[in-house]
């Protein structure tokens, strides 16, 4: 019977190379890695492409090892579902931020369900508080969001060079911006670009 390891990061800048640490220290041999590099936790786990993949190749009775427990779903919903359908096909599964206890079993089923319940709870907490923090830096008069890209002045010339005559495309060179950026600030000409 094989064992297989999956890890996940949310950015392409970030790599899952700490996960696979995780678990070789923990004592595993594992046969089969699964990354999804790039994949918010937001998503589902059956539309991350590698665990989509790693599910068509584990068979019924192996074993599964993850480093921490979102790693198997984006809530506890999520988690609950992803365990039930490895549980119906026997499939044990270990994260190594619980120690050595088979989510699989009686007591791991009753473990996951009350830390996937925490861990969505967290997950809340931690948006509320973003979003009270955004409000909070709007309500001070903070401009939120990307840096805007041309200057007031900037702007004025770009949309009097454009009624001038002037092609988007040359506009775009002249100003070191997009084209989309440009027929933005020349079709909305009272929102700065």
């Amino acid at each position: 019977m094989a064992t297989f390891a999956y890890g996940r990061v949310s950015t392409k800048d970030q790599t899952t190379y700490n996960q696979r640490l995780e678990i070789e220290r923990a004592g595993f041999k594992v046969d089969y890695w699964f990354n999804d590099e790039g994949v918010s936790g937001s998503s589902h786990a059956s539309q991350r492409p590698q665990f989509s993949a790693l599910l068509g190749q584990i068979r019924n009775g192996e074993t599964l090892i993850v480093s921490k427990l979102d790693r198997l779903g984006r809530d506890a919903q999520d988690v609950l579902s992803t365990m039930k359908t490895l549980a119906e096909r026997e499939i044990k599964v270990f994260v190594i931020q619980l120690g050595q206890l088979d989510l699989t079993s009686t007591a791991g089923k009753l473990m996951l369900t009350m830390l996937a319940a925490v861990a969505e709870m967290e997950r809340d907490i931690l948006v509320e508080r973003t979003q009270a923090g955004l409000a909070r830096a709007k309500q001070q008069g903070k401009t939120l969001g990307r840096p805007l890209k041309t200057t007031e002045q900037q702007r004025s010339q770009i949309i009097e060079m454009s009624k001038s005559g002037q092609s988007v495309s040359a506009l775009s060179r002249s100003f070191g911006i997009s084209r989309a950026t440009v027929l933005r600030i020349t079709l909305n000409q009272d929102i700065p670009q």
